[in-house]
């Protein structure tokens, strides 16, 4: 790894980081986008099940509320049953635009670091090609270990960026698409509650 390192020159320290980050987050992502974390299916069925029988206390909503992100919108919604049709909606919208903040985390990042990549590779492979055009005009055409030291850290750095942007563009879009369906089954559910509460649907 460091003779690696080493071949690619300065461009490399960069792209190390983005490579430890960009694991970092696509663990993390991995573990809190599963579905039995943010929207587990009974947590609507609890609900629906607290809306039949009329016996939701505080500290039953708090433990939904705290369980998870669909938790949040619907104990949100359950708070407010109380009031108008609009007022449910408006507090479920604003806990639904948390939980989808807290869902989209670090996955700008990642896209960043997909994109950056690739020009950082680029980069080392400008650096290398003028070190190599810089030695061969010191040296002449007779050292070929200045033209090896010059294509090895061009092709080292292309490589490295290329292998670290592809990676973490696909996983980026994975999340992304597991983000969006997670946001739409939360809205589903969400709809649901409103129904139910306003007796525009029956509980089961």
């Amino acid at each position: 790894m460091l003779e690696l390192i080493k071949a690619g020159g300065f461009v490399m320290w960069p792209l190390m980081l983005c490579s430890v980050l960009a694991v970092a987050i696509i663990g993390e992502r991995l573990l809190s986008l599963r579905r039995a974390r943010v929207a587990p299916p009974g947590a609507a069925a609890m609900a629906r099940e607290w809306i039949t029988r009329g016996d939701m206390t505080p500290e039953q909503l708090r433990t939904l509320e705290e369980g998870s992100a669909l938790g949040q919108v619907l104990a949100a919604g359950l708070m407010n049953r109380r009031h108008s049709r609009a007022v449910v909606r408006e507090a479920i919208e604003d806990a639904g635009r948390h939980a989808a903040s807290e869902l989209d985390r670090y996955l700008d990042a990642l896209g960043t670091i997909a994109a950056v990549a690739p020009f950082l590779g680029l980069l080392g492979t400008v650096l290398g090609m003028i070190h190599m055009f810089s030695g061969l005009g010191e040296a002449g055409m007779g050292n070929p270990a200045v033209l090896a030291t010059g294509i090895a850290q061009a092709l080292t750095t292309t490589a490295t960026g290329l292998g670290i942007a592809i990676p973490s563009l696909i996983f980026y879009r994975y999340l992304r698409s597991r983000v969006n369906t997670l946001l739409s089954d939360m809205e589903r559910e969400a709809v649901r509650l409103v129904e139910i509460l306003k007796g525009e649907r029956e509980a089961g």
